[in-house]
């Protein structure tokens, strides 16, 4: 089947139409207009999920938490149209809305070579924009939307500048690839590993009658032809190798990370508290050093796919977009620079609340001092010269706080200053900033895919501790990636680590923590599953590091020691939000 049109539910349907590269290549897309004929704004998708894959049918557990947890999001809809991440076009092909889904190279129903992420993937996604912009039932206005791999593409895409992109709106997607994605303080996440295996293996063209055909159309969702494992194998980039090549920051990843320097299209960056491990960082650092004059950011809570389909993710997106693609008076002229959702333990919905900038002007930046002795935090430092060790594969230490005499905000980024050694050239070191109530009982939250999300988490390899001091800021270290410095065993060094923006109101007779571990964190309850996740999700969904070949237990498990002295002075640099 190749660019059939038909009318059915009171759109004008279009699938598999052929958009032409600049190389000679083509990708397919499924097209949905109003059925009156005009000029209209567009919202495009493009990624590598297939686009006529049901979403029920391709991730069953995501949707029956989507019916069970977010009712109105599948209100006013039949749901029969609705794919993983992208806009359901029965919301918004009312409203005066094309909605168009595409088929990124070698995925889905378009033929060629997988490389995701890759700069041929970035110039796909221009070629498809400026195509859109120029057809007859176009407004010559494109806006991008779509959560997470529809989202980071947006970041690098929108650096180039298609003359027809009006608008994006990042939702919960990353824009550093090695420092978001990839390698967490330089430690290998195994997630691309098991995503690339159960969400675009599973879907790349040439599957055939391997996989799955679409519920709409009947037509098989990865192509008509059925390759070989090997012919498969043959037209995608063997992923996992490459990650596992490209240890430092270079070439590899900086043709694959958006220059966000030169984004000048109007943004909405919208974030998730509970995206540890893969997108929260990239939407706040793509909203703060995106060059946009018109810029806001948005923090929710939830789970990752939900709050993009529900009333209020869908409203905010079409105000936004109303106001870019149609001039609409939406009110968005009025909307927050920054608008926080405030978690507080036992909430499962947050209020919201206007900020004018990020991180928050007000900010009160406290250190929290580490006491070796008595493994506390606090604000006075201590004297002595006192080392305190630990197993890295073990259960760390754990420093914690007085008991709050009244209610404390948290909301920011964090960040470590810590003074450690090992007995090997290099050491993990795994941050968990945690929350205890007056049982000790520990709170956390639905992380964007595990329920039992803690409330913040930092990584960094001893021998990546390099600063970039011009980007660095003292509550967001950042480090340049770009050269190794090994450890000489039982040396210590100074650390500077990054933990992730969280948001957090500490109550009254409550604590707050610092774990330090050489693994990663583990909730104490049972695991929880989702069907398009590969392993157990223990307290940091699927963004765990366990690859031995990254990590050779002889060089990380190991002992490593705390050193603390007058001039050895850990601290947590912490975001108090003054109370109004």
């Amino acid at each position: 089947m190749a660019d059939k049109s038909e009318v059915r539910d009171g759109m004008r349907i279009e699938w598999d139409v052929e958009i032409p590269m600049d190389d000679g290549a083509f990708v397919r897309a499924d097209i949905f207009r109003p059925f009156k004929e005009g000029r209209y704004p567009v919202v495009l998708s493009y990624g590598p999920y297939g686009k006529g894959l049901d979403f029920k049918e391709g991730y069953t557990t995501a949707y029956e938490i989507l019916e069970r947890d977010y009712p109105d999001s599948l209100q006013n809809t039949t749901a029969k149209y609705m794919n993983w991440e992208v806009v359901d076009p029965e919301k918004w092909v009312p409203d005066g809305y094309i909605c168009i889904r595409i088929d990124s190279r070698g995925a889905g129903r378009s033929p060629g070579f997988i490389d995701v992420h890759g700069p041929r993937e970035t110039q796909d996604l221009y070629n498809c924009i400026e195509w859109v912009g120029v057809q007859s039932w176009s407004n010559g206005k494109v806006g991008l939307n779509g959560i997470s791999y529809y989202g980071a593409n947006q970041w690098r895409v929108a650096a180039l500048k298609p003359p027809h992109l009006a608008a994006i709106c990042v939702w919960e997607g990353f824009s550093d690839n090695y420092r978001d994605n990839f390698r967490h303080g330089g430690i290998l996440c195994v997630f691309r590993k098991h995503w690339q295996d159960m969400q675009v293996k599973t879907v790349q063209h040439g599957v055939g009658e391997r996989g799955r055909r679409s519920k709409i159309t009947g037509e098989l969702v990865s192509g008509p032809d059925t390759l070989s494992d090997e012919e498969l194998e043959k037209n995608r980039v063997d992923l996992w190798s490459v990650l596992l090549e490209n240890v430092t920051d270079g070439e590899y990843y900086k043709l694959r990370a958006g220059e966000l320097s030169k984004i000048v299209v109007p943004l909405l960056s919208s974030a998730n508290w509970g995206g540890q491990g893969l997108h929260l960082r990239g939407n706040v650092e793509g909203f703060v050093n995106a060059a946009s004059s018109q810029k806001w950011l948005e923090i929710h809570g939830g789970a990752h796919w939900a709050e993009f389909y529900t009333d209020y993710g869908v409203g905010l997106q079409k105000r936004f977009l109303g106001h870019f693609l149609k001039g609409e008076d939406t009110g968005w002229d009025k909307q927050p620079k920054v608008q926080v959702q405030i978690r507080r333990p036992g909430e499962v919905k947050f209020p919201s609340r206007d900020e004018n900038e990020w991180p928050l002007a007000r900010t009160r930046w406290t250190k929290s001092y580490l006491n070796p002795q008595e493994k506390s935090l606090g604000e006075t430092s201590p004297s002595g010269t006192e080392t305190l060790e630990y197993e890295a594969m073990g259960e760390g230490i754990t420093f914690l706080s007085p008991t709050m005499s009244e209610d404390v905000e948290i909301t920011g980024p964090l960040a470590l200053k810590l003074f450690l050694s090992s007995e090997t050239t290099d050491a993990d070191i795994f941050l968990v900033f945690q929350v205890f109530d007056p049982n000790g009982e520990e709170i956390v939250f639905y992380g964007a895919l595990d329920p039992h999300t803690p409330v913040g988490q930092g990584w960094l390899r001893a021998s990546h501790r390099k600063l970039d001091t011009e980007r660095s800021r003292p509550y967001r270290p950042y480090h340049s990636h770009d050269e190794l410095w090994p450890l000489t065993p039982g040396e210590p060094v100074e650390l500077d680590i990054e933990i992730w923006p969280t948001c957090i109101v500490v109550p009254k007779g409550y604590r707050y923590a610092l774990k330090i571990l050489g693994r990663d964190y583990e909730w104490t309850g049972a695991a929880a599953t989702l069907s398009n996740m590969k392993n157990p999700m223990k307290g940091c969904g699927p963004f765990v590091h366990d690859d031995l070949q990254d990590r050779p237990p002889a060089i990380f498990d190991t002992r490593y020691t705390l050193h603390f002295a007058p001039d050895k002075q850990p601290y947590l640099l912490m975001p108090i939000i003054p109370r109004s």
